[in-house]
């Protein structure tokens, strides 16, 4: 498992402290940001979190997980690789 996390369905009014002020419930964090539309200024209602062990983002996985935050129901899961694309 990663320790990077993938977190869905965020509020578009979310901002990376708020994001990171959760997930320390579960564990240090190394990082924690909410992607930003760079045509709009406005936050794309995703981010990702980095935890510092993987126990801790197994836990927070594990607790945050469908949990209302900020009125939306958040989907927290271990983040997938980009694929890369061919050169």
């Amino acid at each position: 498992m990663s320790r990077k996390i993938y977190v869905g369905n965020l509020n578009y009014a979310t901002t990376d402290d708020s994001v990171r002020e959760l997930f320390q419930q579960s564990g240090t964090v190394e990082s924690a940001t909410v992607i930003i539309d760079q045509a709009t200024g406005r936050t794309r209602g995703f981010g990702f979190v980095e935890m510092g062990t993987e126990e801790a983002a197994r836990i927070a996985i594990e607790k945050l997980d469908g949990m209302e935050f900020e009125g939306r129901r958040l989907r927290v899961n271990a983040a997938q690789e980009k694929p890369k694309r061919p050169a």
